[in-house]
């Protein structure tokens, strides 16, 4: 990725993801199991004498690289990370840039940190050693915090950064640690979009600050345990840390059945997190809860859950190869990356 400078033209990607699961756990320090995949964000730039710009194939907009842009969605994306990397003294070079993209926008598929990574990338941060791909994964978080005002997790920008082909990833968000778990060949995984979501402006924030509170009261809820929860006395409080703390116990169940390929269990731990979202975090909707059910009812398919942040996007399922169920098919891809 680093070659990218000595060259006048290139482009870079960077993909999507889909967390099979681990949702609202990377906040506080948790558990995840997300999965790069082979839909993601494009950019083709070229060298230019002018100052840098930026354009996208699905409207006429045009963003200057340090003006504020005033109607454009995603032009608030590249403002945030060019003025970060501004910040820290990284050069960017001068660049003429087009934005291109396979990810529907609030399908639940983490289109902002493809975008966020991919302008990082095009404007010449580095991303090659594990140091350097998170300070890029921290630094793109912190642009998703300035552009839409949302608190998310580093797990979007980390996976996009570092997925691997054939493989999901288990992420400690309290450590950083990545820890490979292989996609067995013989199931699939489809992705069903269900409605547009915004976390922006949506109670995403309210349940960070929920679950914040109740890591005041008993510590980090990566460390606890749900006989803890007797010491928190808001109801709402306490259910969204019952559903944390026992969401990442799910997590290492479901690494486990995926790695003895028991694919029944893993499925069977899915709807259990499914339902801990819709019950536990109120996150889920009429719309996901149906399609939860209707896939479960499918032959051959092992389980299904909301992935994401929820209030809309998408659900995800585990599945025989000769399932008949509807949705993109998603393979396990590799991190963001220079195409040429």
């Amino acid at each position: 990725m680093n070659e990218s400078r000595t060259l006048t033209q290139g482009k870079v990607w960077a993909p999507g993801r889909v967390n099979l699961i681990g949702d609202h756990t990377d906040y506080t320090g948790g558990l995840v199991l997300p999965m790069a995949i082979d839909l993601g964000t494009t950019i083709t730039w070229q060298l230019t004498n002018t100052p840098s710009r930026f354009s996208s194939d699905v409207d006429d907009v045009v963003v200057a690289l340090y003006d504020e842009p005033q109607s454009s969605h995603w032009g608030r994306y590249v403002h945030a990370v060019a003025q970060l990397l501004e910040q820290r003294r990284h050069k960017s070079p001068q660049i003429l840039a087009t934005i291109s993209s396979t990810l529907p926008i609030g399908s639940g598929l983490s289109s902002s940190a493809s975008l966020e990574v991919a302008i990082a990338l095009s404007l010449g941060a580095h991303a090659g050693t594990r140091d350097e791909i998170i300070a890029l994964a921290q630094l793109c978080q912190q642009a998703e915090h300035a552009a839409t005002g949302v608190p998310c997790g580093i797990m979007d920008q980390l996976i996009v950064l570092a997925g691997q082909s054939k493989h999901a990833l288990l992420i400690d968000c309290s450590t950083l640690e990545m820890t490979p778990v292989r996609i067995p060949a013989d199931i699939k995984i489809v992705v069903q979009f269900i409605a547009p979501r915004t976390l922006a402006g949506s109670a995403y924030a309210d349940r960070v600050t929920q679950c914040a509170r109740a890591q005041e009261i008993i510590g980090p809820l990566r460390s606890a345990n749900t006989t803890d929860l007797a010491a928190i006395d808001d109801p709402i409080v306490k259910k969204y840390a019952f559903h944390v703390i026992t969401e990442n116990e799910r997590v290492q169940e479901f690494c486990s059945a995926m790695t003895d390929c028991d694919f029944a269990q893993a499925g069977l731990i899915m709807v259990d997190s499914h339902n801990s979202l819709r019950d536990n975090f109120s996150v889920s909707t009429d719309q996901m809860n149906a399609a939860v059910l209707a896939a479960r009812a499918i032959p051959g398919v092992y389980g299904a859950r909301m992935t994401g942040g929820g209030f809309g996007g998408c659900i995800v399922a585990l599945a025989d190869p000769d399932a008949k169920i509807d949705g993109l098919i998603v393979e396990a891809s590799s991190g963001a990356r220079l195409l040429e």
